[in-house]
Parts: structure tokens; C-alpha cells; sequence
């Protein structure tokens, strides 16, 4: 047994098990036999590059899974993971920034797999700056931002509400990724007071609205929003597959006329 099967075929049965499927489940998707499955995850036989990859798609890993999965199994990376600054990634750049500029004057951001922040627009530093009182400085988290006693958890109203949500999302990721860094992400929200016991909390039964509202009030203001999640489709680029642009619409025509008026 070779130690690059050795390491594949452990990783390849996590992610099956952490899929829900039994080997004849996925050899079934991925079109090979339960029996050749079964030496691939104990080691007995090596996985050529197209079976690693069809595997993978298989599982339906993101790409940065897919390049540990080939690098488990002795081969190069797929894709490549590229800074959002490089030359080649100027066109989706450009994309970014209008998709930003046609949101003003309502807040948009653009951040990346784990809530850190890429970009803003200037309707989202006014609404950042007015709440908090200056535009933080330096690398933001915005599941952090948002859950931190010291950031902008008291000053939403349905804090609870919009906690539960965030923290559903950060745990969903966790189990999709299975990067130490995302479940790093998560320890640190749940060291927050109070989500280690909404994180065991029971989905509301009573009818929700369509959408989840973020309330948020300061002094006499009150702002009100829903949001929407876009990705870029059919990334060949780890960074570009694990970008989201988080756009805020008014939910009522007071904090519509309350962003038209510059915040």
C-alpha cells in the first residue's frame, strides 16, 4: 500500500461519509464498480487523475477540495487559485465593481468563502460608518462583525433571529469545505455569548415571513432589509468559485428614503 493511496483513500471515504452515501451510492454517480470504490478507500489500489476527478465531481466538492484530493492522491492541483488583483482576473473585477456601483445607494459587499471582506461600496460604509460610528479599519469579518457583542449585535433588533441564520450558514459551509480555517470560523462564533445554546435551538414553527428581515435600530432610526447571495457561475478558480457579492434592498419605504437621503 502506497502512502499517496493510503492518504487519498482516507480522504475519499470522509467526504463519502460526510456526504451521507454508502460506497455503492457513489460508485453508482461516479460510474465505477462498489468493489474498485472499496480498494480505492482502503489503500489497495491507486486512483488514476480522471477517477480522482470524477470522484470529485461525483461528491460535488468545491475546487479547492478537489486540488487536496488530487494532491492526496499524488497528483497537481486542477485549478488554480489566483489574488483577486491579478491582471487575468481584471474583467471579473470590473464586473464586481459595477455590480457594487448599481446597488448604490443601498450596501453591498463582496466577500469571500468565510465572510471576510473583499470590498464595499459607499452605500455600505455610510450604512457601516452611521451605525458604528466609523468604518472600521483593517480585515473585517462580517459573520463576525455581526455577532460580536462589540460589533453590531446590539444594535439589531431581531438579533436572535438573524444569529440563527448566520450561524446555520457558517455550520452548512463547515460541513461543505471541511477546511480547518471554516471551522475555525465557526469555534469563534460559537465562543460568543449566547450561540452556543441558539446553535442547539429548534427551527421556529410558527409561519415565517418570505425572507429574513435584518432590523436594525439606532437611536431613533430604524432600518430594515432583506438580502440576496450571488456567485459567479461556472468558476474554473478557486478564488472566483468562493467569491459572494451580498447585495441589501429596503424592506419598507422609510429605509428606502432613509439610504436615498445618505444614510
Amino acid at each position: 500500500m502506497s502512502q499517496a493511496a493510503s492518504a487519498f483513500g482516507e480522504r475519499l471515504r470522509w467526504w463519502r461519509e460526510r456526504r451521507g452515501l454508502s460506497q455503492l451510492d457513489l460508485a453508482c454517480v461516479a460510474d465505477t464498480s462498489q468493489r474498485h470504490l472499496s480498494f480505492l478507500e482502503s489503500g489497495r489500489t491507486g486512483a488514476s487523475r480522471e477517477m480522482v476527478l470524477r470522484l470529485a465531481s461525483a461528491l460535488d466538492l468545491p475546487l479547492r477540495q478537489q486540488n487536496a484530493l488530487l494532491l492526496a492522491a499524488g497528483f497537481a492541483p486542477a485549478w488554480r487559485e489566483s489574488d483577486l488583483a491579478a491582471p487575468e482576473l481584471a474583467k471579473v473585477n470590473a464586473a464586481l465593481d459595477h455590480m457594487l456601483a448599481q446597488q448604490e445607494p443601498y450596501p453591498a459587499f463582496v466577500v469571500d468563502r468565510r465572510w471576510t471582506l473583499l470590498r464595499a461600496n459607499q452605500g455600505a460604509q455610510r450604512f457601516v460608518g452611521f451605525l458604528l460610528g466609523a468604518v472600521p479599519a483593517g480585515p473585517v469579518n462580517l459573520a463576525e462583525a455581526m455577532l460580536a457583542p462589540e460589533g453590531l449585535r446590539p444594535l439589531i433588533v431581531n438579533w436572535e433571529e438573524v444569529a440563527l441564520y448566520l450561524l446555520r450558514g457558517v455550520q452548512a459551509d463547515a460541513l461543505a469545505d471541511g477546511t480547518a480555517e471554516t471551522a475555525a470560523l465557526l469555534r469563534r462564533l460559537l465562543a460568543y455569548p449566547g450561540l452556543p445554546a441558539l446553535s442547539l435551538a429548534p427551527l421556529p414553527e410558527a409561519p415565517r415571513a418570505p425572507v429574513l428581515t435584518l432590523h436594525f435600530r439606532k437611536g431613533e432610526t430604524s432600518l430594515r432589509f432583506f438580502t440576496t447571495i450571488a456567485t459567479l457561475g461556472t468558476a474554473h478558480d478557486v478564488t472566483l468559485q468562493e467569491i459572494r457579492i451580498e447585495c441589501f434592498f429596503p424592506a419598507d419605504d422609510a429605509t428606502a428614503r432613509t439610504m436615498r437621503n445618505g444614510g
